[in-house]
């Protein structure tokens, strides 16, 4: 019985005539109706993750330098080192990497920016003036300000290199509102964290207390 079933079949297919079922079982039709939504929802989301998990990093590394200068009026040291160190990595990618050569030093000139300030610092260590810190405070600032955002953005090539070619302009413009948002609330919280910190939270943290900040019994 089995061997002249498929001898039928053999000749249906050497015909030309394909096997078909009239009444196509239920596994038929789930696969049927499930199969283009499943394409449609999953495709957009997986695009989607990138543009999230940059969101967060950025957000997460860039909210506690503007705190502190909101909140002290000055970047730490240990926030402009650990900028340095991500730079000067970032720098070595840029030289090395398979680029045109304008594209390559226009970043290479931004990922200096931390190592300009660290240059200045020894320089004006011996000598300096009020002038002298106004301009390294300014200096430190610019490279955090333009340092982290670019520092992060070139990381964010590396590790996904085609993430900047595939993601919509929308996307790259929702990083960018939705980070320059929160590092600017960062800051305003920083200059108003009296209003719900008080000198304790910031001992028992192990930061010295922020001029301004409130007693524990005031709130």
């Amino acid at each position: 019985m089995r061997l002249n079933m498929s001898m039928q079949l053999a000749r249906r297919f050497a015909g030309g005539a394909l096997p078909y079922r009239s009444h196509p079982g239920p596994g038929y039709r789930a696969a049927v109706r499930e199969s283009p939504d499943a394409a449609v929802t999953d495709g957009p989301r997986r695009r989607d993750v990138p543009t999230g998990v940059i969101m967060v990093g950025m957000a997460a590394i860039a909210w506690w330098p503007a705190f502190t200068l909101g909140a002290w009026g000055e970047i730490f040291f240990d926030d402009i080192l650990a900028l340095w160190a991500a730079s000067v990595a970032a720098l070595v990618f840029v030289l090395v990497e398979r680029r045109r050569l304008r594209g390559r030093l226009a970043r290479a000139l931004v990922l200096l920016l931390p190592s300009v300030w660290l240059a200045l610092s020894f320089a004006a260590h011996e000598r300096v003036t009020d002038l002298g810190v106004a301009l390294l405070d300014l200096a430190a600032f610019a490279a955090v300000l333009v340092g982290i955002p670019f520092t992060l953005w070139v990381l964010v090539q590396i590790v996904w290199p085609d993430f900047a070619a595939r993601t919509p302009r929308r996307s790259k413009w929702l990083i960018v509102g939705v980070v320059g948002a929160i590092v600017i609330g960062s800051f305003v919280l920083g200059v108003n964290q009296a209003r719900f910190l008080t000198c304790e939270d910031f001992t028992i943290s192990g930061n010295v207390a922020p001029d301004g900040c409130a007693p524990a019994d005031t709130l």
